[in-house]
């Protein structure tokens, strides 16, 4: 029985990256030519989209949105959640019609075909690098001075410990929108981490549900106020985590 369940989970991982490379090679074309210049950045993130919605729903995946807000297209936002697993990327694009890029680590830039797109439409950050941390930090109030929303996921990387329900969160989301004075939009995504972790032999499709909570504005905030912000963000995003797993173990 367990081989049976290595060989189902082998088999549904592959047809995950498999898909992900076909969609990719599909849209290629297009994808090339949005991302030749900043002016196609939004016809890239409807393509981006599209990706997105095929890779979720082709894998077996639903949500379910317990909240939801309501984006001003003509406003930038910070966006964040908790980071659990690859499939936030695609809920994220899914949940959001605002064009917004990424902030991401540079090792999946890596990964055959993905890579070459993924280094060219996120802002890439070397978390070990002081440099780069600062950097990123650059090249994301770019993004933002154009127009564009910024996804952070500010803890900063997935814990390699499955059961911290939510690591400690990183400054850069923060500073950045109290910069910038755009709202922070706190969004938990349930399951996941069950549903679809990094490890390969583990994970079953499933309905993942979404709160998408009240955003948080900055405007009159200076960059003293950023530890309350990032405390009074992180507690929005866990609340629903923590009701979660105490439903789950009892």
């Amino acid at each position: 029985m367990h081989l049976l369940k290595k060989v189902v989970w082998f088999l549904w991982k592959l047809w995950f990256y498999t898909l992900i490379l076909i969609v990719i090679l599909v849209l290629s074309p297009f994808l090339i030519i949005s991302l030749s210049t900043d002016k196609f950045y939004r016809f890239f993130f409807i393509l981006a989209r599209i990706w997105a919605y095929t890779i979720f729903y082709g894998t077996g995946f639903r949500k379910s949105v317990i909240t939801k807000q309501t984006f001003d297209p003509k406003k930038s936002y910070m966006l964040t959640a908790n980071h659990t697993s690859m499939m936030d990327i695609m809920l994220m694009l899914i949940l959001v019609k605002n064009p917004f890029v990424f902030v991401g680590k540079k090792e999946l830039a890596k990964m055959p075909i993905f890579g070459y797109f993924y280094k060219k439409a996120c802002i890439l950050v070397d978390r070990s690098s002081a440099v780069s941390r600062q950097r990123t930090m650059i090249m994301a109030a770019e993004k933002l001075s154009k127009g564009l929303s910024v996804c952070i996921f500010p803890e900063g990387g997935v814990p390699d410990n499955e059961e911290v329900v939510l690591d400690e969160f990183k400054d850069g989301a923060f500073r950045l929108a109290i910069d910038f004075e755009i709202p922070v939009v706190p969004m938990s995504f349930i399951g996941l981490k069950k549903m679809f972790p990094f490890r390969f032999f583990a994970g079953h499709p499933g309905v993942v549900k979404v709160y998408q909570h009240p955003f948080i504005e900055t405007k009159g905030l200076i960059q003293r106020d950023k530890p309350e912000l990032k405390e009074q963000t992180r507690t929005v995003i866990l609340q629903p985590l923590l009701h979660h797993e105490k439903n789950h173990l009892t």
